[in-house]
């Protein structure tokens, strides 16, 4: 699978799903039909926010940051875990490997 210097994307470029995706495209559709289909879709994945927040993490860091700024907590580097137990929450140091 060589790039070609006609296509608007760089394949040693592309990730491994990127990849298979064009790879699969090339196999069903043909090449010039693929790599026209493959470059419409690349353009506008790259406009797309792909990256999903987890709303409990932003929730558990927005509470516990103005503790860290302020001195009263300090978390170690190794974290902690964090686990539900009957009616309450369990914080516990993760254990160093």
């Amino acid at each position: 699978m060589s790039a070609k210097n006609n296509s608007p994307f760089n394949e040693k470029q592309l990730s491994k799903g990127h990849l298979r995706k064009l790879t699969a495209l090339r196999k069903s559709l043909g090449e010039d039909i693929a790599d026209k289909a493959f470059s419409e879709w690349y353009a506008v994945q790259g406009t797309q926010n792909t990256i999903e927040t987890d709303k409990n993490a932003e929730a558990i860091a927005s509470t516990l940051w103005p503790l860290v700024e302020a001195n009263e907590i300090k978390i170690p580097k190794t974290g902690y875990v964090l686990r539900r137990g009957r009616g309450r929450v369990l914080v516990e140091p993760r254990e160093r490997s």
